[in-house]
């Protein structure tokens, strides 16, 4: 009896020193992930970020794109390595005196906003690095030196970036851990509840990035499974499911192995691709979930079947079991439920909005202001209802009607009454109603960007290849046409056999400088008007003059009749051709 009450004292001081060196431990621990999160947080201010500034300095690419990327990832490293961890280092020296950590987070609050402002940009930064590491060589080639070092640890830019992301819920995750060990009674419980509070707020919003970005790298993956030749790493497409399936064949109901990824937009039915390396699947359809219908059919000698009919193609499917039928049916029922309630919301806003705000008519459009949609209210493009992102469909306004478009479908130019007869972008059916063209008449007029290169260059006025540069982006390649049939616009290909062309410059108002820009380009020209300013360089003095001769004219609304039949090229010469030109 007496050993038992010898023993108890013992054990209640043990567990009372255990409760408090866990709460110990809880704060070491936010103390040392703070130094690794320090030391992550300089790898991208003052490496990445410094190193892909110096080669955009160089003019490799745009400084713009580059603080797009990284945000303002400089003042969330300068918060927490010159204030939060130096807090949290000398806390942890007076631990013995001042044993708590809510007034410190607690003075994290104000700060959010900058996690804020990252988080909300990460989408579009994520983006970013994946399209300028496609497209621009020098861009690529930083990124890749840095990541071979051993400070990345093995990890991609990427992976880095998401770091400020996850903080917040990290901080959330201590903090109830902290709660949940500390007496109501302590003095730090106010402070510490108050710190959660604001804390988790910050989370959610984090965690929703999160998810995101565990969505793109799902994306990604299928991506590369796919060989890379599928456009389907976008913010906007999501995975539903995807799995084996047998697929029976029209003629003789054989079943053939198939694989489906199924997204909230489309369904791509895929055929194995029996390759040791590279992607694993074809992608044989792709079937949009707009129209599609699920119908549940049976077979005696097949059984599990069901049938997916879409615009594209109807497919007669064999799942492995009765339960995988089920879920299958489900999940493509389900996302074809939510794409129509989507769509049905997105008809029902602008209906709303129609009734609340008197649309302009079509005998006033051009003479009377519109009232524009807000951005925040459309998420999708208001004409072909193809989804908006941050690089490649970005949002648009048409001058006339005041809907949001995106770049394909506001691609048109019209003299609008109310703004004095300037010429203003407007969308394709506003176009037609205010120049009066027909349907037909326009295609005739958009026709010349659907034919062939070399149809045009073997009837321009000329033709070469010039290296071309707008406003501050990198240099580039072009094969550039002016067509006799359109000879007050510049028409610009990839290459001479391109089949559209990339890019068309009406010269009619231009101001030409044909002053070189450098030592470096010293047969280079430039077009200016307005904001737009479009730089090109020629190989030689003579191919400059050649262009400039034409040009000259064309910007005056002159066409160019005194010359001959055949294209101005440095072939009406007898010096050897070259490749650069027609």
């Amino acid at each position: 009896m007496g050993k038992r009450q010898r023993n108890t004292q013992p054990q209640a001081r043990s567990h009372k020193e255990t409760n408090e060196q866990k709460l110990h431990n809880i704060a070491n621990e936010l103390l040392l992930t703070e130094r690794a999160y320090v030391n992550r947080l300089d790898l991208l201010d003052q490496v990445f970020y410094c190193k892909l500034l110096e080669e955009a300095n160089r003019g490799s690419f745009p400084a713009e794109m580059v603080n797009k990327i990284f945000s303002n990832i400089s003042s969330i490293n300068a918060f927490h390595s010159k204030f939060l961890l130096p807090e949290l280092e000398k806390r942890m020296q007076e631990w013995e005196t001042t044993p708590r950590i809510g007034d410190i987070l607690q003075k994290l609050a104000p700060f959010l906003k900058m996690y804020g402002e990252y988080v909300k940009g990460f989408d579009n930064a994520m983006e970013l690095v994946k399209n300028m590491t496609e497209r621009i060589p020098q861009f690529k080639s930083v990124v890749e030196e840095i990541q071979k070092q051993k400070i990345c640890g093995s990890l991609t830019l990427q992976h880095h970036m998401l770091e400020p992301v996850q903080r917040i819920p990290r901080y959330e995750m201590l903090l109830k851990d902290y709660l949940r060990k500390l007496p109501s009674d302590s003095p730090d419980w106010n402070d510490a509840k108050k710190s959660l509070e604001i804390i988790s707020t910050a989370a959610s919003h984090s965690n929703s990035a999160i998810r995101k970005m565990e969505n793109l790298k799902k994306l990604l993956e299928i991506y590369e499974m796919l060989g890379e030749e599928e456009d389907i790493v976008n913010p906007s497409n999501e995975l539903i499911k995807e799995g084996q399936i047998l697929k029976l064949a029209a003629r003789n109901t054989s079943a053939q192995e198939r694989y489906l990824f199924l997204f909230n937009n489309m369904l791509l039915y895929c055929v194995p691709r029996f390759s040791l390396v590279g992607s694993k699947f074809t992608v044989r359809t792709r079937v949009g979930i707009d129209g599609m219908k699920i119908v549940e059919t049976h077979n005696e000698e097949y059984p599990h079947t069901f049938q997916v009919s879409g615009k594209e193609r109807t497919l007669e499917l064999q799942a492995s079991s009765e339960q995988d039928k089920e879920e299958w049916i489900k999940a493509l029922q389900e996302t074809i439920d939510a794409f129509h309630q989507r769509h049905e919301t997105f008809r029902n806003a602008i209906a709303k909005d129609n009734d609340l705000h008197s649309e302009v008519s079509t005998a006033e459009l051009g003479k009377r202001a519109p009232r524009w949609i807000r951005d925040n209210e459309v998420t999708m493009c208001m004409k072909c209802k193809e989804s908006f992102n941050a690089l490649t469909r970005r949002r648009h306004h048409c001058r006339a009607c005041g809907h949001v478009v995106c770049w394909k479908c506001s691609d048109y130019k019209a003299q609008l009454e109310y703004d004095g007869g300037k010429l203003s972008k407007v969308c394709k059916d506003c176009y037609q109603i205010i120049s009066g063209f027909t349907d037909s008449e326009e295609k005739k007029r958009k026709g010349i960007l659907e034919i062939e290169s070399a149809e045009v260059s073997g009837n321009s006025v000329v033709c070469s290849f010039l290296q071309y540069m707008e406003k501050s982006k990198p240099w580039q390649k072009a094969w550039c046409v002016i067509p006799k049939q359109d000879p007050l616009v510049l028409y610009m290909y990839g290459a001479p056999q391109d089949v559209r062309a990339q890019a068309t410059i009406p010269l009619l108002g231009y101001v030409v400088d044909d002053m070189p820009r450098s030592a470096d380009l010293p047969h280079s020209f430039k077009l200016t008007q307005s904001k737009s300013v479009h730089s090109f360089a020629a190989d030689s003095e003579e191919l400059k003059q050649k262009w400039l001769k034409i040009i000259f004219l064309a910007v005056t609304g002159e066409t160019p009749d005194g010359l001959s039949e055949h294209p101005a090229t440095l072939d009406d010469h007898p010096e050897p051709k070259r490749k650069s030109e027609c």
